[in-house]
């Protein structure tokens, strides 16, 4: 399996331009344990456009791990973006340049995840508290990669008792000024103490507004909003304020929204990916990724929610979590699963 290929020069630089020119864009969030190469194999069937996320990769590893493991990827995932995770320059800049020689379309830099891991590494939303060496970082990413590969930032609007029109603006005048290409802004606070990071991704309350008033104050730069983006309809909401948009559970959970996206956002004579065909094309990459030693529950696990609402789902489910798993377990569960679809389709008509 081709596990990454670099895009083209032009490529690249049509990526960059969209930043550049503020272009809308929706992209899926890096998500610890969600989003690995296999979940964006999968999402890229249902949408051609949106921009994707590795899960957040510490600098450390990509300089001493095993790096096809870690950085490897499917050409046909492109555009697709590596977060990584640090808060020494020069480890950043080798990191970043390592993605570079990896052929990914954007290197972006976590000042958001409050779990413990990125505390006691003292990165993470704890470098919301230090903006100074966050556009430290920025400045050597940048200074390590060709210049058409863009940097990027995607941060919480504060932490613990900042406050954030100081907090966030502070970063992002810095950040700007260090030559970041784009920041992504989880629209809510993290709070590192009293909190676990399952909270804080939902008991801090959302303030969608600073966002706006970020973009309002730098209408050049490439603004985009994360946090409790539900669906599409809201996705577009936000569309009109800022220059992205970015889906992480809802787009985890409910994969199916995904088919609906590069129509609903990008325009043009799109047609939506028939999903059935869509699990067609996953049963036989799970083939191969099982003929590689690989196990096929792998890659079933990214696609559990893919018919949300569809009669059929409950079956659909069941099969995957029970079948999955076993021993010897190939693509044809897909298969089969699919066909459980197409039964309850026919009982309901």
């Amino acid at each position: 399996m081709n596990r990454h290929r670099p895009p083209s020069v032009q490529n690249i630089a049509m990526y960059s331009n969209s930043l550049k020119n503020r272009e809308k864009i929706l992209s899926i969030a890096p998500m610890m344990d969600w989003t690995d190469r296999h979940c964006r194999f999968f999402h890229r069937q249902l949408t051609r456009r949106a921009l994707l996320y590795t899960e957040m990769v510490v600098a450390d590893a990509v300089i001493r791990g095993d790096r096809e493991r870690l950085l490897g990827f499917d050409g046909v995932e492109h555009p697709v973006a590596l977060q990584l995770g640090g808060s020494d320059p020069e480890k950043l800049a080798e990191a970043a340049r390592i993605a570079a020689d990896f052929g990914y379309d954007e290197v972006n830099l976590n000042v958001g995840c409050p779990s413990d891991r990125v505390q006691s590494g003292t990165f993470g939303a704890c470098l919301m508290k230090t903006p100074d060496l966050v556009a430290r970082c920025v400045a050597a990413m940048k200074a390590a990669v060709p210049d058409a590969l863009p940097v990027t930032v995607k941060c919480r609007i504060g932490v613990d008792d900042q406050d954030p029109e100081q907090a966030l603006f502070d970063l992002a005048r810095m950040v700007t000024d260090a030559g970041t290409d784009a920041i992504w802004v989880h629209a809510r606070k993290a709070w590192l103490e009293g909190l676990s990071p399952k909270e804080n991704r939902d008991i801090p309350p959302l303030d969608y507004e600073i966002v706006y008033r970020l973009k309002a104050q730098y209408p050049n730069l490439f603004i985009g909003i994360n946090g409790g983006v539900k669906d599409l309809n809201q996705a577009m909401a936000h569309s009109d304020h800022v220059d992205g948009v970015m889906l992480g559970r809802a787009a985890y959970h409910e994969p199916g929204l995904l088919a609906e996206v590069d129509g609903a956002l990008y325009g043009g004579s799109v047609s939506s990916p028939d999903l059935p065909d869509v699990v067609l094309a996953m049963a036989d990459y799970t083939d191969r990724h099982v003929a590689a030693g690989g196990r096929a529950n792998q890659v079933t696990r990214h696609m559990v929610g893919l018919f949300h609402g569809v009669p059929g789902a409950r079956q659909w489910r069941q099969h995957l979590s029970i079948e999955a798993v076993r021993a010897g377990a190939t693509g044809d569960v897909l298969r089969d699963a699919l066909k459980r679809i197409d039964a309850a389709a026919r009982a309901a008509a």
